[in-house]
Formats: structure tokens, sequence, C-alpha cells
């Protein structure tokens, strides 16, 4: 059912949609977003910074979209943030390339596909038998999970491996079948047969993403656009040129390691082709043998007639192979499942099916691949069996059972180590305690903790020290133990020294990997490894960690690092956060396998039987937009041939290599030196690109990527310039789920609220590093404020013979002040990319200017010339964020002659004058403090209602009489606030201006004023004041303008608002001679200050 809100009147939302299709069709009709090099006879003989100079251009772009579905909000919002940059940047007279381009590589699309193939094999080519088929296969799996309840009762066993199913099943879109979630997006079911054919979604999916670009108003240049694969062929011989100049230059190489797998795909599953578990990796662990010397009574009569005579091995999986010394015993989880798996004719290992499922793909067991599972035995009846602990001080230890061993992580055997594992440690005392409650034989659990590593805060024994310290009680106390657990092993870690074996006396740093490497030498032990956390990949296969010979790009290798950490400490990231996630990314990112034998993609150059992975031709596909155009144009497969007529065979790695690396030209070459030099200018001139713009999740991916290739395969000039990163955006609040009907695509959104209302609601979402959120109220506000901002704009110049006109006015010079104040100031905004605070300062601010004139000025009305100016600053500001009522004001209501997209950044002709722009905050801020005096001093009779006796407010003051105000004004501030200011200028120094606190207080204390609690929100607004203003005009303290001047300006308009029969300015001199006379009391007289007058209200 639909979260999403429901619009009651359409009629000025689809008046909006009617103007901006209007504006959309002229912009592609005149082709304004088509952007090129200037010819290369023009610039010819300059150097590259007299073109920057006198041709200066901008190329933004953000990553190119997964076509296998419609472009949702999500979308929408890290394109706008290109889109808007791009607009501001065309209005400096820059040439701004904006290009956009279509993902289809990898598995996603394939594996969606075969689904469909697989459910016209069940269900009929148009999916007729759906109903029937699924009944007969519900009745089927209602058998089944009667079975299976009839033999778990029996067996009084829990399988645990249903939740995790549940979870699964709680992340799903609600629709079980390939062809549901094709009808779910729009795809009438008749045509859904024809996605059988993975090249077809490249025919539907580009198409409707440009249309959606182009109702949205994106200044995008379609020439440039492409799909990626061996479907577009220009692309394929870009991506070999790519791969190959890696491999030359040993960046790709062929070895055996550790990757994410999925035994399905029979292949690697990267980032991209998964549909849960993105940024995983694998996690390496020391697989513990502990050799079974006698099994419990339970566990014998069960397994020894079926293990053929092999030695049987509980195995645990452990991060700190340095503590084995220390074993008391280890723990199983009772009601885990777990298997006997033969892994070869003489051992067979006792562990969870996950577990071997992993150490199959790892060369552990053999066949590799096969799982030969000799019994099932739940973890209940090994409890007793006594193991010999590899290395340990006590050999032969028993298995005991504990409550929070997890199924899904290790191997569900777990060492124990008491000394310095506080888990460990904690469960060993319960058992101790309620020996008879857990079954077990109070010797089994009689060894002591072992003195085993020393810390120089805990001690030999860390782990006791720490439960006590913590106070920890049971193995229940979660929270503690998890606490206790971080502290004990960086304590041990980076602090610990061995106390017992070979390597006794060495940090645990220097002896960890050695004993790792004793142990794996011996035969006690063996390197395994597993993923960080639950991996799907598209094909709804739970991937494993294989250990496979595969081509991988070596990232993370030490030169080719240095090389990145110096690039991007050169490059604008636009905050810290950013450049955090970029450095922390870079300490750990290494080999990535860049090869795969199933889906869609360009297949590797030198061993064609793999094909090039999605994140490893998606790295430098910026550059390809520079010359896409002249390749393919307006031909996203590169089926029609460009204006150079190129054919994709001709362009061979020497020519790429030509053109974008400055290598030789070929002799002989396949094309035409002119033609590859008309491929060259293009790339010169717009290469390197100036901002990539995505969401921060592709830091650890493909933004890093991105860095490492060009570093590697550019020349220094032309690597990248700044990259920004955002949150994800929520939809009202909440994340954007299908199955929840909280979500909306790009197409639906501009349905709903038109262009211009859903750009401005994305700028006003946020840009920040956490979640942006699209309102939906704010979209459908938007429509009222932009409906009716058109209306009053035509409104007004129809009437223009009403306007005032000939010399300017006080309240004129301050309008003109503000306009031009809010121009800069929207200004920096768009130069900093923040959005939101372009439209509050763009669009809602320049509108309470206008408010505030238009009211201020009623008497005599506005000026002809300044709202003029006003009306085409206002559309001008806001034309990158809302380009198509801007365009309305522009084009239809101003008559300029040509499209705002071509219009320049209105800058002020003079500079802003800053006391007026404090003038204009002092009126405002007085009227408000002279309204809320009003609204105080009614209250105040309110209350004093009633009350006898002469002399209270009541006698004073009627507000049903006619009134008037008194205005009083200082020109001297208070003794302490002069204290005060002295303070600050004394801690302030000029130098790095900066005002010291810690000196600021101790002059507060010096001075006696630490405990006025008028000082300290002084001196801070003081300080902001600085901050705004500049120190030297902070500190003259003296207003910027004449208070009685400003006052006496406003005076009509505080008689009309407030009702008042009069207004009279005094200054406090003044006011003081007349203390005594009725209507001037002295308590409010002194309360007044430069700055911030007191009212005094009378009848008249």
């Amino acid at each position: 059912m639909s979260q999403t809100i429901e619009l009651a009147q359409t009629a000025k939302r689809d008046h909006l949609q009617a103007l901006e299709k209007k504006y959309q069709e002229i912009w592609q009709k005149e082709r304004l977003f088509e952007v090129n090099a200037p010819p290369a006879e023009e610039i010819a003989g300059l150097t590259q910074q007299q073109i920057r100079e006198q041709y200066p251009k901008w190329f933004g772009n953000f990553p190119y979209p997964y076509m296998n579905g419609s472009l949702h909000l999500g979308h929408a919002f890290t394109i706008s943030k290109i889109e808007f940059t791009a607009g501001y940047q065309r209005m400096l007279g820059k040439r701004a390339l904006f290009p956009h381009g279509f993902h289809v590589t990898g598995m996603p699309i394939k594996a969606s596909s075969d689904k469909i193939i697989r459910e016209i094999e069940l269900f009929g080519p148009d999916f007729e038998r759906y109903e029937e088929v699924t009944a007969e296969l519900a009745a089927a799996e209602a058998a089944k999970e009667e079975a299976e309840a009839a033999a778990a009762a029996t067996d009084n066993v829990v399988d645990k491996t249903k939740a995790k199913k549940g979870k699964l099943a709680a992340k799903s879109t609600g629709h079980t079948y390939q062809f549901q979630i094709m009808e779910s997006i729009g795809i009438p079911r008749a045509e859904i047969k024809n996605f059988a054919d993975p090249y077809h979604w490249l025919t539907v999916f580009p198409p409707i993403a440009i249309e959606d670009n182009n109702a949205f108003g994106s200044r995008i240049d379609w020439r440039r656009s492409f799909i990626t694969t061996d479907a577009n062929p220009y692309y394929d011989s870009f991506v070999r040129w790519q791969m190959n100049k890696l491999h030359q230059l040993g960046k790709i190489k062929f070895g055996e390691r550790y990757t994410i797998y999925s035994p399905k795909d029979g292949q690697p599953c990267m980032d991209h082709d998964r549909s849960d578990g993105e940024g995983l990796g694998p996690q390496e662990y020391t697989g513990i043998k502990m050799e079974v010397l006698q099994w419990s009574s339970a566990a014998k009569e069960a397994i020894e007639s079926k293990i053929a005579g092999r030695k049987v091995f509980l195995v645990a999986a452990t991060l700190r192979p340095e503590t084995m010394y220390g074993q008391t015993n280890c723990f199983v989880g009772t009601d885990i499942k777990y298997g006997v798996f033969a892994i070869n004719d003489k051992e067979a290992f006792v562990c969870t099916h996950r577990a071997i499922r992993n150490m199959a793909f790892q060369g552990i067991s053999t066949p590799r691949g096969e799982i030969n599972q000799l019994l099932e035995i739940t973890g209940d009846k090994l409890i007793g069996t006594k193991i010999n602990a590899p290395l340990s001080v006590n050999p032969e230890v028993y298995v005991l059972p504990m409550d929070n061993v997890l199924p899904t992580k290790g191997t569900g055997v777990v060492t124990s180590v008491p000394s310095d594992s506080p888990d460990d440690c904690q469960t060993l005392y319960d058992l101790r305690k309620k020996a008879a409650f857990y079954k077990i034989d109070p010797a089994w659990a009689a060894f002591d903790p072992v003195p085993l590593i020393s810390t120089p805060t805990y001690g030999d024994l860390c782990a006791p020290a720490l439960l006590t310290a913590l106070k920890v009680q049971s193995q229940k106390d979660t929270k503690q133990l998890a606490e206790a657990k971080e502290i004990a092993y960086k304590e041990g870690f980076y602090n610990g020294t061995m106390l017992v074996g070979e390597f006794k006396g060495q940090s645990v740093q220097e002896a960890k990997p050695k004993v790792r490497e004793r142990m794996i030498e011996a035969g006690l032990a063996f390197a395994y490894a597993e993923p960080e956390g639950l991996i799907i990949s598209r094909s709804a296969d739970e991937c494993v960690v294989a250990l496979m010979d595969q081509w991988y790009i070596d990232y993370g290798e030490e030169s080719w690092r240095s090389q990145v950490e110096k690039l991007l400490a050169t490059m604008n990231l636009y905050t810290g956060e950013t450049r955090n996630h970029f450095e922390k990314t870079l300490a750990w990112l290494n080999k990535w396998a860049c090869a795969r034998t199933y889906g869609l993609g360009s297949k590797l150059p030198w061993d064609p039987q793999f094909l090039v992975e999605s994140l490893s031709d998606s790295t430098v596909y910026m550059c390809y937009y520079t010359v896409a155009q002249l390749l393919h144009e307006n031909s996203i497969d590169g089926s029609k041939p460009g204006p150079l007529g190129i054919t994709p065979d001709q362009m061979t790695d020497e020519i790429w290599e030509y053109v974008f690396s400055d290598g030789p030209f070929p002799e002989p070459s396949p094309l035409a030196r002119e033609k590859a030099d008309a491929l060259r200018h293009e790339f010169k001139y717009f290469y390197p690109f100036d901002i990539r713009s995505s969401a921060k999740d592709l830091v650890t991916n493909n933004l890093t990527f991105c860095l490492y290739n060009h570093v590697a395969l550019f020349p220094l000039d032309k690597f990248p310039v700044s990259m920004r990163t955002n949150g994800h955006l929520l939809l009202n609040g909440k994340k954007m789920s299908k199955s929840t009907g909280n979500f909306l695509t790009l197409r639906d959104g501009i349905r709903k609220f038109g262009a211009d209302a859903t750009r401005l609601s994305l700028a006003d979402a946020g840009d920040g590093q956490e979640d942006a959120n699209f309102e939906e109220k704010t979209a459908n506000a938007n429509i009222l404020r932009v409906h009716t901002l058109l209306g009053w704009c035509e409104d007004v110049l129809k009437d223009e013979s009403n306007l005032r006109s000939g010399p300017r006015n006080y309240h004129d010079d301050i309008f003109e002040n503000e306009i031009n104040e809010l121009i800069n100031v929207t200004q920096s905004h768009y130069e900093a990319l923040n959005y939101k605070d372009v439209v509050k300062f763009g669009f809602y601010e320049f509108q309470s200017a206008r408010d505030w004139y238009r009211e201020v000025t009623s008497d005599v009305g506005m000026h002809r010339d300044l709202v003029h100016y006003w009306i085409r600053t206002a559309a001008l500001v806001i034309a990158p964020i809302a380009p198509h009522f801007a365009e309305h004001i522009h084009s239809s209501i101003l008559k300029s002659p040509t499209s705002i997209q071509s219009a320049r950044w209105p800058t002020p002709a003079k500079p802003v004058d800053r006391s007026a722009l404090e003038a204009a905050v002092y009126m405002r801020d007085t009227i408000k403090t002279i309204r809320d005096a009003e609204v105080a001093l009614l209250k105040m009779l309110q209350k004093a209602k009633g009350k006898k006796g002469p002399g209270g407010p009541a006698a004073a003051f009627d507000p049903k009489k006619p009134k008037s105000v008194r205005i009083y004004v200082a020109t001297a501030f208070p003794e302490w606030q002069d204290i005060c200011v002295q303070i600050v200028q004394d801690a302030y120094g000029a130098d790095t201006d900066k005002v010291d606190d810690a000196k600021v207080k101790e002059l507060l204390i010096e001075r006696g004023l630490i405990k006025d609690k008028r000082a300290m929100p002084f001196v801070q607004a003081f300080k902001k004041r600085m901050t705004q203003f500049g120190a030297r005009t902070a500190f003259r303290r003296a207003l910027p303008f004449s208070e009685s001047q400003v006052l006496r300006e406003i005076l009509p308009y505080l008689r009309k608002t407030l009702g008042l029969v009069d207004v009279e300015v005094l200054s406090v001199e003044e006011a003081r001679q007349k203390e005594g006379e009725p209507g001037f009391t002295k308590s409010i007289i002194d309360t007044s200050e430069p700055g911030t007058p007191a009212f005094e209200y009378y009848n008249v």
C-alpha cells in the first residue's frame, strides 16, 4: 500500500507542467546542451593556461546508473548535484559538459533474464499457468514443512537457519518471481518474454532514462551517451585498451587469492553482482584442528561407525592463534546442527555446513568444491568429548556448552582461552556455578585460566580482571562483555608480551604471525577464510570465500597507492568526512578480482574466456565521454558511426593511447591522423573532469578505483580535480522501499509534482554526508509557491503604470542592497555546492526581501526599475535549480530574446553597502520587537485585570483606546558591555583572527563578570558579530547608521501596520528630561541600548 501523499488539487501543477514541456521542447530543438571544444584553429598557438582563460570549460559527471529498471528519486538526487552545477557553470560563461552513460555490465541483467527463462518454462510464455503451478508448489511446500515439523518435534531440534531465511524474505520487494517484478515497473505481461534475451534490456531502459531526464530538464549532451559491454563495439575497444595497458604496466596480475565467490554462478561475486552484502569482503582466520581423543557417549554411538577409520577433528576459526597456549576447553552451541565432513580419506572435520561450504572452495577438502557429509549431529551430543588442544599447556580438554555460539560466524566450534577472552572466562565461571543445570561433569570445567600474555594495565590474566572491573555477572551481560572483548583484544595485541611458548618474551604483534605459521607447518592448523557477513548474489546464492587462481588488479600495491595518496592530497573533496572515507579506504583496499565468466561485459583481451567485471570497466569511462559523439553520435550502441566515419576496428590500443595518453602515432595507422587529432582535441580540451559526484558508498570501490586507474593510465595534467559525495535519499523521512510503498521513480515524481517543484525539493533535501530527505509536502508547497510567483510577476508588470519612477528613496536603496547581497550569498553557495542554502537564499529569502519592500513602500509604491531588477535577478539566481519557471519569466514575461540557459550570472553593478544591510535588519527587528512589546503589555494587562488600586498598568494604558508609542534611542552602551568588548579585544589575535576563549574566561574572572549571567551570552553574540562583519567593524561598536534616521524612515509603516495614532522617536537624554511626566517610565527608558531601542505605549 502506498505511503506517499495524494494531491487533492492539480490545476496549478498542470499549468506549470505545460510550461515545463513547452520549454523542454524549445531547449531540445535548439540543441542548447550540446557542447563542443572550440575549433582547433581558434586555439592554435595558445598555451593550456591561455585556453583555460579564454575558453573556460567545466566537465562534471556522476556514476552512470545500471539499466535494469527505471531511474528512481535516489538516482535523481545524485544526478541533481551535477545538473545544478552544470546550470550554474553555464551562467559563468563556461562550456559546461554534462554527459550521461548507461551501465549494463555484470550479472544483474543476465541473472534476471535467466530467471525469466526458467519462469517461462514453469508457467508458459505469457505466464498463463502461474496460478495453477503456484497452487501445486504451495501444496508441496506445506507437506514438506509438516514433515519437517514432525521430525523436529521427534528430535527436539531447533533449526536456527530458518531465522536467516526469514530475514532474507523480509528484504524482498514482495514479489516472488521476476515476471512479477517486471509487471510492477510497468512492463506489460505480453512483452515480458522478450526480456529473456539479456540484450533486450539494453534497448528498453536507456531510452526511458533519457525521456525521464528530459522531463526533469537535465542539461545533458545526449550525443555522448553509450552503453557498456561488447554491445557497443567502440566502448568495447576502449575497455580493451584500458585492460591491456593495466596488464602491460603490471597492475593486473594472475594468482591464487581469497575472493567472494558464488558456487551457483561458478565465478567471483563482486560488489555490483550482489543483492545483499555490498562492501563486504573475506575475513581470514586460523583454523585450529582439535583431534578427538574420546567421544562422549552420545556422540560415540552416532559417529564411530560412519567415519571409516578417519581421524576426526573439531575445527575452530580464531583470529588469535597466539592464545592457543591457554586453551582450557572448547565450546559448541547445543542447538546447532553440526556435520562430520570427510576432508579426505584420512581426516574428517566437525563444523557447520556453512563453514565446510567455504572450506570446499579453499582447497582444504578434496575434491574441490564438493562436500562429503558423513553424518549430522547436534551440539548437545558433543558435550563431554575429550579433545587434544594443540599447543596448550593443557593438552587434553573437553567440549563444553556455550549459550552465545553463532552458527553464522566461524565454524560453530569455539576454542576457549579464559585468560584473555572475557566471553570464554565468564562462560567457564557460569558452567562451574551451575554444572548440574548445564548437564556437565564438573571435572570437565576444572582447568583454570592460564597466565599467557602480560599486559601493563590488566596484568597476566586480562579477561578475569576485566570481568571484575566491568562487573560482569553472567553470559547475559552482553553489553559489558562486548566492551570487555574490545578492550582485551586491543590491550593484548598492542601492549601484550608473551609469557609462554616458543616466542616467550616477544610482543604479541611479533608473535602472532609466527605462531600461526608454526601451527600450519606442523599440521595443527590451516588457513581459513569466510565472508565478513551474509552476501547474496543477484542469482540468490549465498556466497562463500574461495581460494582461486584469478586475474586481479593489484590495488594497494605500495608505490601505486603512494601515487594515489599524493593525488588525493591535491583534490577538492568538499568535506572532511569524504577525505577521511577515502583515506580509510586506501588503508585497507587491496587486490580486486577483475574477471568473471557469467554475465554481460567485454572480454578480457588476453584471456577471452573471462569477462571484465562491472567495477573494472567503469573506472575511467569519463574520458570516453569526450570523444563518444565523434565515434557514434546519437547511437548509444555504436550502431551508427559518428561524423568522422570511424569504425570500431580502427580504434586500436595504439590509437586510444595516442588520443588519451600522448602516445606515439602508430605507423602504419588504421586511422587518418586528422581524425585521431580531432578525438585528441576534444579530450585535451575537456579533460580532466572537474567534478564527479556520487553517493558516499562508492568511495570504497568505484571512486577509489577511479583514482588508481587515472594515476596509472593518464598524464599528470589529466588527473581528477574534485570528487563530491552525499548520503542516501530518504522519502518523507523514511528509507525508500517498494515493498512498503514509500517509493518514487523519477518519472513518478515529475508526474506528481512537476519538474521544478521536484528539483527545488531535491535541492532542499540536503547536501551533507548524512541521509537527505525529500519531503513530498515540501514539493507540493513548491507548486503553489512557484505558481504564485509567476502570477505576481505577470500581474505587477501588466500594471506597470502603477509603479513609481524617478528618484529613489531610502527603502529603494535598502532593497537594492539586499538584492545584491542575496545574489552574492547565493553565488557563494553555488560555488560550495550547498544547494539547500542556494534555495534558502536564492529562492525563499529572495522572495522575503521583496515582500518586505512591498510592505514598507505600500504608501508610495515600489520603484519600477527595482521591480524589474528583482524579477530579472530572481529568475537568474534560481535558474540552475528551477530552469522552467525561470525561463518563463526570462523569455515570456520579460521578453528576453535568448534562452535563460544562455544567460549570465547577474553580477551586481556596485559593492554592497553593509550599513544598508544592517539598517534593514535593524528595521525588521525593531518592528518585531515593538509588536512583541505590545503583546507582552496586553498579557500583563490581562493578568492585572480585576486587580484594584491606582497606579497599575490598567490605569496607565487602555488598548481599546487610540494609542501611540514612544521609541527611546540610546547613544551609549552600558558599562558592563564595554568591559566585555574590551576583554574580547584583549583576547583577540589579529594574526590568527581568533579569540582565545581561555583568556576571555580568565579576564572575566579578573574583572568580576564571570558570574554575571549577561556576560557570556553577550560575548558569544559579539563573537558571532565579529565573524559576520569582521573584527575591525565589530570592535568599532558604533552602529554604521543613524538609528533615529532609520526609525523616522519607517514611521509611516509603523503607524499603518500597528494601528498607531502617532510614533515619537526620542533620544534617551531627551526622555530622561521628561521623567516623572505621565507616559515616561524610567525603568523602560533605562533598558534602551544602541541598536536595541525601548518602547512605551500610551493613550491619546
